[in-house]
């Protein structure tokens, strides 16, 4: 029960720091904007898919998640 209590309040920590993040407008300018992200327009058509923004984001969790398996 132990692990499982630590685990919920990493959760819980993270989950705040990123709503302080998004409620402060950090990473506004950049976030889905990367060089790699993909956009498409014609006419009334505009397709969007942050393809580098996913990567990271992946990348980030990956190594968080790790570390906290050690």
């Amino acid at each position: 029960m132990n692990e499982l209590g630590k685990f919920l309040v990493a959760v819980g920590l993270l989950i705040a720091l990123a709503g302080a993040a998004a409620w402060s407008g950090f990473g506004k300018g950049w976030i889905g904007h990367l060089p790699g992200d993909l956009h498409y327009g014609k006419g009334n058509f505009n397709f969007y898919f942050p393809a580098m923004t996913c990567l990271l984001l992946s990348l980030l969790l990956t190594v968080l998640f790790w570390m906290m398996r050690k």
